[in-house]
């Protein structure tokens, strides 16, 4: 089962972040992020879910920006998600609404 992301990440200024914290715009990750169609692959990954039943799977852009963030890092599922926890850039880069202190999910995810 797939459900569609219907809070759009729509621009890097919507970001939110505690007070004081201000992300770069010109970071590597945010930049990144910019270049990569969600949109278009979020289509084709939700038709690798056409069961309405079952757990639903992560959005695209958490699954396949962790997948990339793992990749670059060569890190096991537990530092991947020790990273992303601790590094404001790569939970917007995942698609998180704002930076938070809890764990996105669990590594065994």
């Amino acid at each position: 089962m797939y459900k569609k992301n219907r809070n759009k990440q729509l621009a890097f200024e919507h970001f939110d972040q505690p007070l004081g914290l201000k992300l770069n715009p010109e970071n590597r990750w945010v930049k990144k992020a910019e270049t990569i169609p969600w949109d278009a692959i979020g289509e084709r990954y939700a038709k690798l879910f056409p069961s309405n039943r079952g757990v639903p799977a992560k959005p695209l852009r958490m699954a396949f920006g962790s997948l990339l963030l793992q990749k670059h890092l060569g890190c096991s599922d537990r530092e991947l998600v020790e990273q992303i926890t601790e590094n404001p850039y790569f939970q917007y880069f995942i698609g998180l609404p704002g930076y938070q202190m809890e764990a996105p999910f669990v590594p065994s995810s």
